[in-house]
This record gives structure tokens, C-alpha cells and sequence, in this order.
């Protein structure tokens, strides 16, 4: 019989949802979704001291902006509420007291200069685990009236006692089976002076109580997974399916960090590609492909797509690079893929918020003409601003080489021509051109590089005869004549 795949997304609430962290969340998705599992999201909030406001409502918006639904979690419910590790004390502390009682935990009441000194010991021996724990002030070298009193007296956390002198072994799904010597693992502090769990209890608990089958999450955490089978082992609990993701590199090498990604001037939180114009189909696209793929050469992949061609196995596990020139071509590909109407519509509120007036016609004619040349729908009204307003300054290599001393009276011949004939059609504005330089006997240099220099004040660009059929003749007449008027004043 199947199992019926249950996977969660577990953020701390202490800043924005880092783009490794969507990563994260897509793999579990996928992985849900394939299998007609479920999706959990659970939010690990017993670090107060890194509590951030607004943390929480960015992680909620950055999933539903991207698509990803949740089946349970806040805002949605669920059969395991609450999803907030913060309203869950009480579980954790009766487990804790639970390990304790069986001898697989016990209390310390170290100060913080008993385990600094610990830390700093010359002999190298300096964790926190079976070589010391005996040297050290917890129940273990205490006697039961001795840590009866300070139990009354003295603030205390319960350690983990990692079992000595065993091989703690388990199967990750993308590394194969991966093994430990627990003589070098940290007694891991499990509850602290102030009641709460940390991050390991906590995990665990909450993944064995949500009925959790597969961990997938950063190689970050691959160290940490000793320590939770370790748990696991204690509690008599059957382990879920652990999956570790090879890191996120940054392009110079190295894990992508918040401090490296500033330096390179890479954004690291979801809301930050947002603003900057991406896609959420394209960043989705890009990051699933940053660690996996599904052994072909295809890349372009909706959502629905991904979810039937994923797999734990075709996920690697050495670091993936990241690499902003490839994310800008998979939103550019996702743009192209858009009807001149649905860039139109796109590009609406952009145009408005700068105060430019278009009719719909207009703006999905200059969709059309710049649908395969923008990386982001912003780029309408920043690089392509001349659509909207006579450029006010002129490519100046592009002036020297090509504006020339009868350039503006061939440009007022054809302001002329046009405005007999106005063309309808880039084709028939492709023969209003032609027949002109035919008739005056110039090179189609002499008038082509020049109207477009007056028309956008660039030498590159959308298709010119496309140009002249948006502008329409009185407007290029106009910008013939403010051309002539910057350029040989």
C-alpha cells in the first residue's frame, strides 16, 4: 500500500522568505502534489529573540503571489493545529520531561562561563557531549538531592544524551545512506532556560505529531539529522523520509548568503524579485531547476508541469550556482509566451502610474512590437519610454555617424511624403521608404538610420515600419521636426 505522502514547508519568522527558501517549499509542493499528498506549512517561531513582524504575512503572500496553496497551516486550519510552534509549549515540554524520565535526556544548569571555558579548553576537547558532559554541572554529575535543589534554585535546559559509541545511520533520498559516529555529536540542548524548544525537539515533535513522511530541506541541515534520529531512536518513532538539497551557490562559488548575494547585487528575498518585475511562473521555473531536472534538454515548464515530471531521484547533490542571466532569460521567455493583449494589460498600471494616456489598441500594438526584445513588462516604460514621449536626447555616435548636413531637409521631404500618404501597414510603410530614397536617389541608409534616430532618438529597436504606422504621420512629423531642432541647433 502507498503511502500518503504528508510534506511541510517549516519557516522561522525572522525576516523575508529567502529565494532558498522557496526553493525548499516548491520541492515539498511538487512533491505533495504529485503523489495527491498534502502540504503543510508550519511556522517555527520559538526564536522570539529573531522574531520579525512582518516576517510571517511576507511568507503567506510570497506562496500565494507564486501559487503555491498550503493545505494546512495558518489561515487555513487543520487537523494538527496550531501550526505555530510558539502556542505548542506545553507538547514540548511533557516530551522533554518524557526523555528525561526514560534516561535519554537530562538536566544542566551550566553558566554561560562554564560553557565558555568549556569552548575554550587548550585540549581541544571543547563539545558539549559524552567526553564532557560528565565534567561538566547536570543531572548526570550531580546526585539526585544535589539536582532536586538545583532544579529549585537554579535556571537549567534539558540536553539530549546522545548514546555512546554508536553509528547513527539513515537513508536521504537524494545523498544514499548517510552515517555519523554519535561520540562526536553535541548533547544538543533540546529545552531552554525559558521553556521553549529549540529548533531540534521542536522539529521533531511537531513532524512526528503532524504525521510528516518526507523531510525535504537544505544541506544546511544535513548535520542536524544525527541529532533527530538520535530523537527519533529515544521517542521509539519510525523517522520520515529525509531529503537534503545541495546548497544554492552564489556565481563566484560559495553558499549564496545575504551577505555575498549584497555584494553582488543579487536579491535574496522573494518580495525583492517581485518588485523588480519577475515573474512568479518564471522564478518558480528557474529555481527548479536549481538542483533538478528531469534528464532531458527541455527547461520551459508551467507549474501543473512540474508537478508530473518531478522526482526526489533526478535531484543532484552537489551546489547549484545561481546565475542572474539565466533567471532574466526564463522571464523573458515567459513574457514572449504572453498575447500582445495580456502584456497590454500587464503593462497598464505601469503606463497610468506614469501619467502616459494610450488607448488599449495602441498599447497592444506596442506589445507586438516589443514582446520579444523585454526582459520585464516595465522595461515598456523605461526603455521603451519613446513610445509615450518624444525622446529628449539622441544616441550621439549615432548622430555623429549618421545625422549629416542634408539630413533634416531629407527628413522634411519625407515628413511630407508620409503625410500625403500615410501608411496602414508596416508593409505599406515599407514601400512609402523605399520608393522615397528610389525616387530621390539616396541610399536607404540616409533615411532609415536618421527617422529612427528622430523617432526614438536610438539606433536599435523595434521593427521601423512598425513605428511609423503606431506614430502615425502628424506625430513623426513632430518628432522630425524636434530632432532637427535639438540636433543641428
Amino acid at each position: 500500500m502507498a503511502i500518503l505522502v504528508r510534506v511541510r514547508f517549516a519557516p522561522s519568522p525572522t525576516g523575508l522568505l529567502h529565494i532558498g527558501g522557496l526553493r525548499t517549499a516548491l520541492y515539498n509542493y511538487l512533491l505533495a502534489r504529485q503523489t495527491g499528498g498534502t502540504f503543510v506549512l508550519r511556522i517555527e517561531d520559538t526564536d522570539q529573540t529573531r522574531y520579525v513582524a512582518e516576517a510571517e504575512g511576507d511568507i503567506l503572500d510570497s506562496l500565494r503571489w507564486v501559487g503555491l496553496s498550503i493545505d494546512e497551516g495558518p489561515g487555513v486550519g487543520g487537523p494538527h493545529e496550531p501550526y505555530y510552534q510558539s502556542q505548542r509549549s506545553d507538547l514540548y515540554q511533557a516530551y522533554a520531561q518524557q526523555l528525561v524520565d526514560a534516561g535519554h535526556a537530562y538536566y544542566a544548569f551550566d553558566t554561560p562561563d562554564a560553557l565558555r571555558a568549556l569552548r575554550e579548553r587548550g585540549d581541544g576537547n571543547t563539545a558539549y557531549h559524552t567526553a564532557t558532559r560528565g565534567q561538566m554541572r547536570n543531572s548526570l554529575s550531580l546526585s539526585e538531592a544535589e539536582t532536586a535543589d538545583a532544579l529549585a534554585r537554579e535556571p537549567y535546559v534539558v540536553r539530549l544524551k546522545v548514546p555512546t559509541g554508536e553509528t547513527i545511520a539513515f537513508d536521504d533520498a537524494i545523498r544514499g545512506t548517510v552515517s555519523f559516529q554519535s561520540d562526536v555529536l553535541d548533547d544538543q540542548v533540546l529545552l531552554k532556560s525559558d521553556g521553549l524548544p529549540t529548533y531540534h525537539l521542536a522539529n521533531v515533535v511537531d513532524d512526528h505529531h503532524m504525521g510528516i513522511t518526507h523531510v525535504i530541506r537544505g544541506e544546511e541541515w544535513l548535520p542536524s539529522t544525527p541529532k533527530h534520529i538520535a530523537l527519533y531512536n529515544a521517542f521509539g518513532w519510525t523517522p520520515p523520509q529525509m531529503a537534503h538539497l545541495p546548497l544554492i551557490l552564489s556565481p563566484t562559488g560559495g553558499k549564496l548568503s545575504k551577505r555575498n548575494a549584497d555584494k553582488m547585487g543579487i536579491p535574496v528575498s522573494v518580495r525583492q524579485y517581485r518588485e523588480a518585475g519577475y515573474l512568479p511562473e518564471a522564478l518558480l521555473n528557474f529555481l527548479a531547476f536549481l538542483g533538478w531536472n528531469d534528464g532531458t534538454e527541455r527547461e520551459l515548464f508551467t507549474l501543473d508541469e512540474l508537478v508530473q515530471a518531478f522526482s526526489l531521484d533526478r535531484v543532484g547533490t552537489t551546489g547549484a550556482q545561481f546565475s542572474m542571466d539565466k533567471l532574466q532569460w526564463y522571464n523573458q521567455q515567459y513574457l514572449m509566451a504572453h498575447t500582445p493583449a495580456e502584456l497590454a494589460a500587464l503593462a497598464r498600471p505601469l503606463v497610468e502610474a506614469e501619467g502616459f494616456s494610450i488607448t488599449d489598441e495602441a498599447l497592444e500594438h506596442m506589445a507586438t512590437m516589443t514582446r520579444e526584445r523585454i526582459v520585464f513588462v516595465h522595461d515598456i516604460v523605461t526603455s521603451y519610454r519613446y513610445f509615450f514621449a518624444p525622446p529628449t536626447a539622441y544616441n550621439a555616435k549615432g548622430v555623429k555617424k549618421r545625422w549629416k548636413a542634408d539630413t533634416g531637409a531629407l527628413l522634411n521631404a519625407f515628413g511630407e511624403t508620409m503625410t500625403a500618404a500615410p501608411p496602414e501597414t508596416a508593409e505599406a510603410a515599407h514601400d512609402l521608404v523605399h520608393g522615397f530614397v528610389a525616387e530621390r536617389e539616396v541610399g536607404l541608409g540616409k533615411i532609415m538610420a536618421p527617422l529612427r534616430l528622430a523617432l526614438s532618438g536610438e539606433m536599435g529597436g523595434p521593427d521601423l515600419f512598425e513605428m511609423l504606422v503606431f506614430f502615425g504621420a502628424a506625430e513623426t512629423v513632430h518628432r522630425i521636426d524636434l530632432a532637427i531642432e535639438r540636433i543641428e541647433s
